[in-house]
């Protein structure tokens, strides 16, 4: 497994109004997109926001970069998000409660 975490800011401080978006238009079909195993948005204060994203393994995250842009700036566009960074690599352990599988909207 292979982890990407990406770290947003806003300009607009209306973080709880781009997690209602990207539950409503991107949530359900990034992992499909992208060839996610999971992605989750979490709202980390202060107008910020960050993803993880696991996926099979380095080249399914490296196929995803073109769709993980077009997200990305549809949401510049409309909210003024930035990426402010990314730290990506191999999953060395992991342990999921079935929890996990269950879908979390705001």
């Amino acid at each position: 497994m292979y982890a990407v975490v990406r770290v947003y800011t806003t300009k607009s401080g209306s973080a709880e109004e781009v997690f209602k978006q990207v539950g409503a238009e991107f949530a359900d079909r990034i992992p499909e997109q992208v060839g996610a195993l999971l992605y989750t948005a979490v709202d980390t204060g202060d107008g910020s926001a960050l993803t993880v994203t696991f996926f099979a393994d380095e080249q399914a995250a490296d196929r995803s970069e073109s769709a993980v842009a077009q997200v990305q700036q549809s949401l510049n566009t409309r909210f003024g998000i930035e990426e402010a960074g990314v730290r990506r690599g191999p999953v060395m352990v992991s342990r999921a409660d079935p929890a996990v599988a269950r879908p979390v909207t705001i």
